[in-house]
């Protein structure tokens, strides 16, 4: 006899995930059985083919503890064919990838289909055609509770169900917080309404996110990204997506989010990954460091890139059998004048020279009755002569070896940088001891960056489909422009806190910075509710901003902590003591516990820890098995979080930096890594604002 349908709500859904479950099986089962034995074409089609398929093979992988579905969206009226993926159904479940039955009936929609966007979007005001929002928690990848969100019917209570109250969903407050052991977790769940706005945004345009701390800008650009891969697959499969961060370590934070909903190909990397021309080596004082990233320098490549050229002083005569074929110095003169009118690339004028005097000696040639054709021409185009000239006029460029000379040649800095750089400027730039090679040199980031910039002046630098830029704050023009260049025919999104730059060179406004990245015209957006960090202690740590970026409005929080700000000064001496006694008792609780100080004070902590019996990680090593504390140095905090952050000995952290206001911004950012408490301990005064 078949089997009585249910009347538990609860356990319907935990059938409906069985089944759900099933079904994504049955589709990699599909999949994997697919045979590719008796499929025409060549050896590189087949290839090309299998990857594809093991890429969804890989796609359809089922995270044990990561749930299909998340939300139920139960509309008043059926929807669309169209936008339901195929459906005619009311209800819809929604999830992190498509799931569909063996009738290709969809038992989870996608979260980025047209369908699933009341779920982020619908309010009791504007229920966008939804009759109830139902949202399910899980424990473990168990579906344990459900809640409704009743949008049409004024008499019935806001939230109901298993888990839900009645004014505020206790699912999304128990989700956004949920400890955090180990690497960022999506937010495909939570995505608030602000922020989907911005992430369905048109890929066309560029947006720029200003974001305080906690407000989800991260996560936001990473699902964006896979919105846009889902809304235009084609399109980024060929062009090709890149996320570009501040360290390895925050890398290795977020690279799993895009995993986790099914995206697979997108690339990461540092904006120093990008530009590794050369092998870093050396470092840069602040005032040569903010120099060489002063978008000023790109005036100074472009001189030097085209300091080679002149104009020659003989003819080119080309020899063709019995006959001598000439050139004028002036006519070669003009070949050359107009090309570098035109400001093209230099290696790409380059490649034309040789080709516009083979032109100049075919006229000559047709004149004097002969018929040459295409052949002939590029015949000439090789001719030792015609080499010589272009060899003499157009010298061909490395781009590291030009920088190299730039670096450590005085005058010869001196005649590019003329009116642009002040002599006192040049003398900063300019290596304290000249590079021998290019190999042997003490390059410093700021030089890569250089190298990168003189390589697109000889050759164009290939554009990607869509570039997410996060922590931009931190970039100085020249970075703005290598990044450019990976996204000139394509969008981008940029996120960031102005409060949180923490370089000699940081971003003073998005304008200018915008302007840079060769994209004036993106869209700004600010997000100032923030999910992550507790009301108390973005308070706390928002007294800063009018020292350090007074003209952000300080952000708000939708959490609510009471007891999540420990500020304790200890006696002299004592403080090393005091936090490893904090960490202990951070410990203790479910979560992440993550140690912020100054980078001086690391070694001497570490040692505290070992000598306590507290294993600790480094960042970037949270996904390794076992201890749930992490020693940070304050130069890399920025970006991670942390259920519960001691912070030890602001002062040092102020002291580690060039500068009040600079060290002032570091502060603020360790102030507001922590989601369930923060404990500060300090045994020097603290700055002014917090005291």
């Amino acid at each position: 006899m078949p089997a009585t349908p249910t009347t538990d709500p609860l356990q319907r859904e935990r059938d409906h995930l069985a089944s759900s479950r099933a079904a994504l099986r049955a589709m990699r089962e599909d999949v994997e059985s697919l045979d590719l034995r008796d499929v025409t074409g060549t050896w590189v089609s087949a290839a090309v083919l299998r990857d594809q398929i093991d890429s969804r093979i890989a796609a359809l992988a089922d995270l044990s503890h990561t749930p299909l579905f998340f939300g139920r969206l139960d509309y008043l009226h059926a929807v669309s064919e169209e936008l339901s993926e195929g459906g005619g159904g009311e209800n819809f479940y929604i999830g992190r990838r498509h799931v569909h039955d063996a009738d290709g009936n969809p038992m989870v929609i996608d979260w980025r289909a047209p369908v699933s966007q009341p779920f982020y979007r619908a309010t009791r005001t504007e229920p966008m055609g939804v009759e109830r929002r139902r949202r399910f928690g899980y424990t473990g990848g168990e579906l344990t509770a459900y809640e409704d969100e009743h949008l049409t019917d004024s008499a019935a209570a806001a939230f109901t169900g298993s888990a839900g109250g009645s004014t505020a969903s206790a699912l999304l407050a128990a989700e956004i917080e949920k400890p955090r052991v180990g690497p960022m977790r999506d937010i495909v769940a939570t995505i608030q309404p602000e922020q989907d706005e911005i992430v369905r945004s048109d890929m066309t345009g560029t947006i720029c996110v200003q974001g305080a701390p906690g407000t989800g800008k991260t996560a936001v650009g990473l699902h964006r990204v896979a919105y846009l891969l889902y809304a235009h697959r084609e399109r980024l499969a060929r062009t090709g997506t890149l996320v570009i961060g501040p360290n390895n370590a925050f890398l290795s934070y977020i690279e799993q989010v895009l995993p986790a909903l099914g995206e697979l190909e997108v690339a990461q990397a540092t904006v120093q990954q990008l530009v590794g021309h050369v092998e870093v080596r050396g470092e840069d004082g602040p005032e040569a460091a903010r120099l060489k990233g002063d978008a000023r320098m790109a005036e100074v490549l472009r001189r030097a890139v085209r300091a080679g050229i002149k104009l020659p002083d003989e003819p080119c005569v080309v020899v063709r059998g019995s006959r001598r074929w000439r050139v004028p110095a002036y006519e070669l003169a003009d070949i050359i004048e107009e090309l570098k009118d035109r400001e093209v690339r230099y290696g790409a004028a380059r490649d034309a020279l040789p080709q516009r005097i083979a032109h100049a000696v075919l006229l000559k040639m047709e004149q004097g009755g002969e018929a040459p054709d295409d052949r002939v021409q590029d015949a000439v185009a090789r001719n030792s002569a015609v080499k010589a000239v272009v060899k003499e006029c157009w010298p061909a460029v490395d781009p590291a070896k030009l920088v190299l000379r730039l670096l450590s040649d005085p005058e010869f800095l001196a005649a590019c940088a003329e009116g642009v750089l002040t002599p006192e400027e040049q003398a900063a730039v300019l290596w304290p001891k000249p590079g021998r090679s290019v190999k042997t040199a003490r390059w410093t980031p700021a030089d890569a960056v250089l190298v990168d910039e003189a390589t697109d002046l000889v050759q164009r630098t290939p554009s990607l489909g869509h570039v997410v830029l996060d922590e931009a704050q931190d970039l100085s023009p020249m970075q703005y422009r290598a990044v450019g260049r990976r996204c000139t025919t394509g969008s981008a999104t940029v996120l960031g806190d102005l409060a949180q730059g923490t370089t000699p060179w940081a971003t003073a406004s998005w304008p200018d910075a915008l302007h840079h990245l060769g994209k004036p015209d993106a869209h700004i957006e600010e997000l100032t509710k923030g999910f992550r960090v507790p009301e108390e202690v973005i308070v706390y740590a928002s007294r800063l901003l009018p020292a350090i970026a007074p003209g952000l409005a300080p952000a708000t929080s939708v959490r609510e902590a009471p007891g999540s700000l420990t500020v304790r000064h200890v006696a002299d001496g004592s403080v090393t003591a005091a936090v490893i006694a904090a960490c202990r008792e951070s410990l203790a609780r479910e979560g992440s516990t993550g140690l912020i100080a100054a980078d001086a004070r690391i070694p001497l902590l570490a040692e505290a820890l070992a000598a306590a019996g507290l294993p600790h990680l480094a960042p970037g090593a949270e996904t390794s098995a076992g201890a749930r504390l992490t020693l940070v140095p304050a130069s890399l905090a920025k970006g991670l979080e942390y259920d519960y952050v001691v912070l030890d000995e602001p002062a040092a952290v102020i002291a580690g930096e060039p500068d009040e206001r600079t060290g002032l911004r570091r502060l603020y950012v360790a102030l507001t890594r922590a989601v369930s408490g923060l404990t500060v301990l300090h045994g020097e005064p603290l700055p002014e604002q917090l005291r």
